[in-house]
């Protein structure tokens, strides 16, 4: 030793020389050639003025405890810096020592010597905390109130504390708050099923080709997703109130529907009672129903609505609630249009494009369809011709002549009840069948058309040209086995009986007899009064 390094004798001389009564111990580092060595020395007086010394490796010793330090030092570094909870109860269950940040709001020194209990919220009150936990906890999730008074989501591990007799000295662990995590967990899981709800319903609205089937379903899957006891779909027509297209579930009261829907009508104006929601969502308490109403809209343009309700004892709407609803309207604001755009498609294939009767193919199918029910009395069909037509479009051209077929249109439809069928053959034969009408209404109806027919003469081509019109009448009586050609002939017949008259009269066919009409039968023939 004093070869490799004879400073450390020198070190040991002086401090033997300055001793004053016993030199004691003394450590001296000692440089070898496996590096510095550690030598503790004791030294012990002799009667000859010399000392004794004993030297002892204290090396690894002194490692071991500046390792330990260090290491005390460094997690005590961690632990305060961390944005971890760490704690420690003591056998009361009261909290010996946090960190010092302290937690959830709480300095350090509040929470000192209190019951973590007193921070439980009122539904972990009585659940079993790692706090006082008499076993490991590993990963448990709690929830606690903030120094505010929020509710506040920690993930805690913890390991209790026992004495070698196995007393419990309480418990020792950390905490970390996870209630934003949790939160976005939960939002992300909402808008998860809002959007498997969402497209359940677009499916639906989607596999179904009859657009007011698909409404149908599409209440029925509304009012299921939102718990809602019922759900109404509207729609809006041009000049008209809303009419309800669909629905599904119990009756809602009597008024609340139209109060519910009254400021989405309003243009989103505020309403009194309405509850703060989205411009096109209103939420709204009544006495006896919680409702949630939603405009349809299509190209900015409103088409409907949707609104579905619960009963006064139900949880009110949320947000969540209103924004299903509106993901919902939205997709049924094109059903709406889809649906429009299928009835004016239907119009077209049905209707006559000029007058808006039906045309020849839908108003032949509708009768047939009409001498199929079962009828216990008479009905009649009307085949009238416009007299003098063919010298309004040779004299005024076919302009003029759109205009008198458009009034013949409105005339026929005027005062038609649910289940007659106005229609236009082609040219100018019009027909009108009368639904559960006898003889003597055929004619009064006969004797008005004849009668609006004057209105119109102005458009005629001069006036020894007017126009009129001839009608045939067949009264068709259930039971007898009459086709729609054989009335329609006996109808077709009868007009051409009124023309011979003169025009401007009606005529009465014969009664169906279940034979073949016999060429030149006598039909009668009368002239409006």
């Amino acid at each position: 030793m004093v070869e490799s390094d004879p400073r450390w004798l020198a070190d040991v001389r002086s401090w033997l020389a300055g001793s004053s009564v016993a030199p004691g111990l003394r450590s001296v580092p000692v440089e070898t050639v496996r590096g510095i060595m550690i030598v503790e020395w004791a030294g012990v007086p002799l009667p000859d003025g010399g000392a004794l010394l004993l030297g002892r490796d204290d090396t690894l010793e002194r490692q071991l405890r500046h390792t330990l330090t260090e290491s005390r030092r460094r997690y005590k570094d961690l632990v305060e810096v961390s944005s971890d909870f760490a704690w420690e109860t003591g056998p009361d269950g009261r909290f010996v020592f946090v960190t010092p940040k302290g937690a959830l709001g709480y300095t350090a020194e509040s929470l000192i010597g209190r019951d973590p209990r007193s921070l439980a919220i009122d539904e972990w009150g009585d659940l079993p905390l790692p706090f006082d936990s008499h076993r490991p906890v590993d990963q448990s999730e709690l929830w606690l109130k903030t120094a505010e008074g929020t509710p506040a989501c920690l993930v805690a591990s913890a390991l209790p504390l026992y004495d070698t007799d196995g007393t419990w000295l309480g418990a020792r662990g950390v905490c970390r708050e996870v209630t934003d995590q949790v939160l976005r967990s939960a939002e992300l899981a909402r808008v998860r099923n809002r959007e498997k709800l969402l497209a359940h319903i677009v499916h639906t609205l989607r596999d179904r080709l009859d657009a007011a089937e698909a409404l149908a379903v599409a209440a029925a899957e509304t009012a299921r997703a939102l718990g809602a006891d019922g759900c109404r779909i509207y729609r809006a027509t041009d000049g008209a109130p809303l009419l309800l297209a669909a629905e599904f579930g119990g009756e809602i009261p009597a008024g609340v529907a139209e109060e519910a829907l009254r400021p989405l009508l309003a243009g989103g104006q505020p309403d009194p009672r309405a509850e703060e929601g989205a411009e096109s969502v209103v939420a709204r308490r009544f006495d006896v129903a919680h409702t949630l109403a939603a405009r349809t809209e299509y190209r900015e343009g409103m088409t409907g609505a949707v609104l579905v309700w619960r009963g006064e004892d139900a949880e009110p709407w949320d947000e969540e609630d209103r924004t299903l609803l509106s993901g919902v309207a939205d997709h049924i604001g094109i059903a709406h249009a889809h649906l429009a755009y299928q009835e004016r498609l239907r119009r077209l294939s049905e209707r006559d494009g000029l007058t808006g009767l039906f045309n020849r193919r839908t108003f032949f199918e509708r009768l047939e369809e009409a001498l199929s029910r079962p009828e216990s009395g008479p009905s009649a069909l009307l085949y009238v011709d416009l007299d003098n037509f063919k010298a309004v479009n040779d004299l005024h051209g076919h302009q003029q002549g759109d205009v008198v077929l458009k009034s013949i249109g409105t005339l026929l439809s005027t005062g038609v009840r649910p289940g007659d069928l106005p229609g236009r053959l082609g040219g100018d034969e019009f027909v009108l069948w009368l639904g559960r009408t006898d003889e003597e209404r055929a004619k009064i109806v006969a004797d008005r058309l004849l009668t609006g027919i004057a209105a119109l003469r102005h458009l005629s081509a001069s006036p020894d040209k007017p126009l009129g019109l001839s009608i045939g009448i067949a009264v068709h009586v259930p039971g007898h086995g009459e086709s729609v050609q054989e009335l329609t002939d006996r109808a077709d017949a009868a007009m051409y009986d009124a023309k011979k008259h003169g025009k401007g009269h009606y005529a009465l066919a014969p009664a169906h007899s279940g034979t073949p009409r016999p060429q030149g039968a006598e039909t009668v023939a009368e002239t409006a009064p």
